[in-house]
């Protein structure tokens, strides 16, 4: 095993019993205008007016069941159609998701050269068809899969049509949409779900995303961690900051002496390194920023 940091399972982990001093919108305005490199990490809190569930409540206590794990994934062919037919269905809340007014908002502090990088922990492409550039998806992406034989790349869009002709008529009932084009169906159903091959060399397909347990890239880290080298200030946004890749990009961010600055409804794991904190909902902060 590489020596790459790992996705841990989803644990509230030590959470600091104080919230972050309080900010408010103007103090936000003053952030942002002060600190011209500015490194923003975003979380999923930002996508859920667009329709894509949260992981957290308030508290950063985990709403979901485990996620699939990945050494679960490469093993077993049972896991593996688990995970497909739960896309198969869940799909569609990503493909139709919009982009919402924190999106542009941050899209629009790139334009204006207000950003040195945008950093997202979200893999539901929002960011990217806002129109945000300068982005390092540290989770990947939904939009792309991959072969775990061949390495071969390719839409998620034509890997959901050759789904659809694999299984016609297959019409499980959906209990739930979860976050991440996921959706909770009774165990029953599994068994009638066919998942596809690679077309290529008939592999293993996975999405190009990171799952619980699996190394992020290496270039990804090298990326954000030569940010923190040439950035003067973080905010985060939407990010209860629980999962490790989050968190540790603030705690270099605070080694490093930076201002740090969030925007989330609720505790993160990091409130005692912030400098301040707005509370409410990240969409309508960001949007009067």
């Amino acid at each position: 095993m590489s020596g790459r940091p790992l996705i841990r399972v989803p644990q509230m982990r030590s959470v600091p019993e104080q919230d972050a001093p309080a900010g408010d919108i103007p103090r936000l305005v003053e952030f942002v205008e002060q600190h011209r490199r500015l490194l923003v990490l975003t979380g999923a809190g930002l996508s859920t007016a667009s329709g894509i569930p949260a992981y957290r409540d308030a508290q950063g206590q985990w709403l979901r069941r485990d996620p699939i794990l990945f050494h679960d994934f490469i093993a077993s062919s049972t896991v593996q159609r688990r995970y497909w037919a739960r896309s198969f269905l869940g799909w569609q809340a990503i493909r139709d998701g919009q982009a919402n007014a924190a999106h542009h908002a941050l899209a629009r502090l790139e334009h204006d050269d207000k950003l040195s990088l945008l950093v997202t922990q979200n893999v539901d492409g929002l960011h990217a068809q806002a129109g945000s550039r300068d982005l390092v998806e540290v989770h990947g992406t939904l939009w792309q899969v991959g072969c775990l034989s061949c390495q071969a790349r390719f839409a998620r869009d034509e890997i959901q049509e050759r789904l659809l002709q694999r299984n016609p008529d297959w019409r499980p009932e959906i209990l739930e949409i979860r976050p991440d084009g996921d959706a909770e169906l009774d165990a029953r159903a599994y068994p009638g779900f066919q998942p596809v091959e690679c077309p290529e060399c008939g592999g293993v397909l996975k999405p190009d995303v990171v799952f619980f347990g699996e190394s992020v890239p290496a270039d990804r880290h090298q990326t954000i961690n030569q940010a923190l080298d040439e950035c003067d200030a973080l905010l985060v946004v939407g990010s209860s900051l629980v999962v490790m890749s989050g968190f540790r990009i603030v705690r270099q961010a605070y080694q490093r002496g930076l201002p740090i600055a969030a925007v989330n409804n609720g505790r993160t794991r990091a409130d005692d390194l912030l400098s301040f904190k707005v509370g409410g909902d990240c969409v309508e902060v960001l949007a009067a920023l």
